[in-house]
Parts: structure tokens; sequence; C-alpha cells
């Protein structure tokens, strides 16, 4: 019998010893893994919530900025790194789901490789035209796009990226077909808009705003479901007849799959308090993103949905990168 117990008496001993350790963290610095360049969106963002997530957890919280390959570098790291709470990853739509979409031999893979804590930030897109472009509406360029099929440019930061995705996500449901354009960035895609050599572009809300104020660009239609507070003027694709239609840069805070529950949880409770405080909502809100909160279990459902969406998307499209 005694024999019997021993196997039993170390697990528990060990099982305790564990909770022990799991009550105590953090103990030491934290870091926030942002698979892109500094001066970001996503690396901005994840500045934000630092200072509110030091208060929070009582250890320090650095941003490590990992870029390359389309965010895809960073985020392999993150998937690969100790499941110990100390590596936290803010990731964006772009390398968290329309990524391993685009590339199916990736290193990590969205739903089996992390475990989720909350969405953090929703950012909409926006589309602008030149204002020469004979279409102040949804409806009107759709009318416009069917009339000439295959002569109305949109431009792109490039083949697979956000922009570019909402830009075939429109045509998909739309049933148009429109001359892609692709930049290797959106400053330069944007100049080309503004200058009448593209007609159309998706853009992200917080890069053209200033543009559609000055009158040199015009807004068709955000891609949220909702309008945008900092330009409720302009309708949504949603009310513009494209029921459902959601094209937006969403980011959320994700750890390695094996992350202990109990360490999930503390950092979702720390992250949510962070969230709500009003310095938090202003910095987001100065870039022209809206805060977002969930549950670990909704932010595991929009990923996979997500991802669903957007390889949908791509294989109608036929898109393929060289």
């Amino acid at each position: 019998m005694k024999n019997r117990s021993l196997p039993l008496m170390l697990a528990a001993t060990l099982l305790a010893a564990a909770s022990v350790a799991h009550a105590a963290y953090p103990e030491k610095t934290i870091r926030i893994i942002v698979p892109y360049s500094p001066g970001g969106n996503i690396d901005i963002t994840a500045r934000a919530l630092a200072p509110g997530l030091i208060e929070a957890l009582g250890q320090q919280v650095v941003v490590d900025n990992r870029p390359g390959a389309g965010g895809t570098i960073g985020t392999e790291l993150a998937a690969k790194s100790a499941p110990d709470g100390y590596t936290l990853l803010l990731n964006s739509t772009g390398a968290l789901t329309t990524a391993p979409a685009l590339y199916p031999r990736l290193g990590y893979d969205p739903i089996r490789d992390f475990a989720t804590t909350s969405l953090v930030s929703l950012v909409p897109l926006v589309m602008v035209a030149h204002p020469s472009v004979p279409a102040r509406n949804v409806k009107e360029f759709i009318a416009l796009a069917k009339s000439r099929p295959g002569s109305i440019t949109i431009a792109s930061a490039g083949v697979g990226t956000t922009n570019h995705l909402g830009g075939e996500l429109f045509q998909s449901v739309t049933g148009t077909r429109l001359i892609h354009v692709p930049y290797k960035g959106s400053g330069q895609a944007l100049i080309d808009v503004m200058g009448g050599q593209v007609d159309v572009m998706f853009d992200q809300l917080s890069s053209s705003i200033g543009y559609i104020q000055g009158g040199k660009l015009r807004a068709v239609a955000v891609t949220t479901l909702k309008r945008s507070a900092q330009m409720p003027g302009i309708p949504t694709m949603n009310e513009s007849g494209l029921p459902g239609f959601d094209a937006s840069t969403v980011t959320g805070i994700v750890l390695p799959a094996a992350t202990p529950r109990d360490i999930v949880m503390k950092l979702h409770a720390a992250l949510i308090k962070v969230l709500r405080l009003k310095a938090t909502r202003d910095s987001l809100a100065r870039f022209g993103a809206e805060t977002l909160e969930s549950t670990p279990e909704e932010f595991a459902r929009f990923v996979r949905e997500d991802f669903a969406k957007w390889s949908k998307v791509i294989r109608e499209a036929g898109i393929k990168l060289k």
C-alpha cells in the first residue's frame, strides 16, 4: 500500500508546488512581442497598454519589436516561446488569421498554437476614391464598376495585405471586377490615389482621415459594422447594401498554447482592467482605434471565424503569392 500511495503523494506535491508557483505569477519582467516595426498601429497599441499592465501586474512590461515577413517572424517566435506567461504577443488579424490563409506552410497554426486572452482594438478600413471618380456612395460605385468591368483600378500596399484582401472581399460580395495595382507599402499607394493615377483604395481610416477632411480623397464607406466615432458621417458597407460586410484590423493578446489556464486568466483580468481605463481608450482613439474586450472563448471563436472567412476570400479570388 505504501508503494502504491507514493506516486499519488508525489503527484499531489507537484500539483501543490505548481499552484503556489502560478499564484506567485508574475515574478519577473513580462515582454510583449510586437511582430511589426516601431511606430505603427500595433506598436503604438502595445505601448499604450504597457503602463496599465505594469500597474495591474506589479512587474515591468517591455515591448519587444520583432518585425519581418508581414508579422509572421515575430508571431512564430511567440508561438514557440516558453508557455510560462512571460511572453505575450500583441498581434493583428494580418499575421494571426490572413497570413496563415495565404501561407499554408507557416511555422505556426493560428488556432492550435495560441491561448487567447482578450481582443484589444479595432481600426476600420475606409474605401476612398479620387474625387474625380463619379460615384459618391457604394451603390453608385458598384453600378460604375459593373458598367466598366475591368477598367476601374484599386490600389493596395501589396498582395495579401489587409487593404488588398478588403478589396477582394468587396469584389466577391458585389460581383464587380477591378484591376488590382499593388504597391510596396500603403504610403505610395495612397499618394497615387490622391493623384488620380489609381481610382480607389481600401485604407486604414487613421491614415486617410486627414486627406478625407482636406478634400483630397472621397470617403465611400467604412468597413466596420458600426460607424466610426471619428467620422460618424461616413456610412458603413453594412448599411450601404452589403449586410455583414466587415474587413478591419483587429488586435488582441495571445500566449503560447500550453500556458497554464490560471496564468491566462490572471493576464486576462489585468488586460480587461487596462482596457477600461480612460487613458488607454484615449490613447487608442487618437489614431482611430476603437477599444474592444472579450472573453478568451470569444477571442478564440473570432480567430476561427476570421481565418475561415479570409481563407474563402483568398481561395475564391485565386490569390497566389510569388
